[in-house]
């Protein structure tokens, strides 16, 4: 393992963690629904289809797999993935929006709770190993390429 790599391959590994407490969640539906705070939006949501909740976990589930899969691809690990770097790129940008945004949000709407903020707070984690890692890979590809 390379050193350029190392926060990539938590990132990337750090989403196949998050995409498989998805589907594992699952067998317990209601009470992650309500552990995670989305217990009365997945039940507006099952108003309008039983397996909506179900569906929209499994989707969610899968693009945590496809971020892991960037992560890893551009740490070395797996086939390389097309958009490579843009992707890892917009990937990091996700995570940190929804750290930044879920903690500037939660303190403007008076809503800030101990589990949002965790969540907020992990995100942004994340995002900033995309950040730092992708900078370290492609900047480091960069300057091989032209010394």
């Amino acid at each position: 393992m390379k050193n350029e790599n190392t926060f990539l391959i938590i990132a990337g590994y750090t989403n196949y963690v998050i995409a498989i407490l998805h589907i594992v969640g699952l067998f317990w539906a209601e009470w992650m629904f309500e552990v995670t705070g989305i217990q009365k939006d997945m039940a507006e949501l099952a108003q309008l289809h039983a397996s909506l909740p179900y569906l929209l976990t499994i989707f969610v589930a899968i693009f945590f797999y496809i971020f892991g899969r960037y992560a890893l691809s551009a740490a070395g690990l797996g086939i390389k993935l097309p958009f490579l770097k843009k992707g890892n790129w917009a990937i990091a940008f996700i995570y940190l929006f929804r750290g930044i945004g879920g903690l500037f949000y939660d303190s403007f709407n008076g809503t800030t709770s101990f589990l949002e903020t965790s969540y907020s707070i992990v995100a942004l984690i994340i995002g900033l190993l995309y950040l730092v890692g992708t900078y370290q890979v492609f900047s480091l590809k960069q300057k091989r390429r032209h010394p």
